[in-house]
This record gives C-alpha cells, sequence and structure tokens, in this order.
C-alpha cells in the first residue's frame, strides 16, 4: 500500500463491499509515517470475503494492494528449560567464585 494513502481513501474503497467497522492504519514510532498497511474491519464476515476476492491485487494510489484475512501475530517462542525469564540460556558455572580476582588473591593469601 502506498505511503499516501488516507484512512478516509480506505474506508470509501472497502464500504463498496459491505459496512466497515474500523479502519486502522499502523504508524512508525520514530517517523509518524503510515507502516504501508492497514486493518480493516467489517461486520461480517461475508464482507471480509468479498473484499478479498474483489480488492486483492488491485492498484490504489500507484500500488499494488495485497488483501487477505488478518493473523494471530506470533510470540517468539519461551525456553524452558531453565528458570530464567524470556528463555536466555546461558547457564551459571558452578566453580567460578564471585568477586574480583584482586578480592580471590587476598582471600588465597589469607588477607
Amino acid at each position: 500500500m502506498s505511503y499516501d494513502t488516507r484512512q478516509d481513501e480506505l474506508e470509501i474503497l472497502f464500504s463498496e463491499v459491505g459496512h466497515v467497522v474500523e479502519v486502522f492504519m499502523p504508524a512508525d514510532r520514530e517517523t509518524g509515517r503510515p507502516r504501508g498497511f492497514a486493518f480493516v474491519e467489517f461486520t461480517d464476515a461475508e464482507s471480509a470475503t468479498a473484499a478479498i476476492e474483489k480488492f486483492d491485487g488491485t492498484e490504489l494510489n500507484g500500488r499494488r494492494l495485497g488483501v487477505r484475512e488478518a493473523e494471530e501475530r506470533q510470540r517468539p517462542a519461551r525456553n524452558f528449560s531453565d528458570d530464567r525469564p524470556y528463555g536466555n540460556s546461558r547457564k551459571r558455572k558452578g566453580s567460578k567464585p564471585k568477586g574480583s580476582r584482586r578480592n580471590i588473591r587476598a582471600r588465597k593469601r589469607g588477607f
């Protein structure tokens, strides 16, 4: 989708096949400009299917539209092999003493 496409243009276009509930165009956090895709919500599934059949591959503002049903966003898999949060797989070595090397040498010498 073209970055110049406005939300009201999409609403008018997709209202040809059914009643549009909402058009959401995510914006880039840093620049604030549209990210090049949108979500269009219809009142019924038949309208959504008709929109996919009618508008997939059509041109709007010089760019081809790819219209498909939204998919659930996949989260990264969590590693459950250890008790650390967020799947951090680095394990602590049991033989490594805590503290700086200077403190370790001092303890060995009896200071």
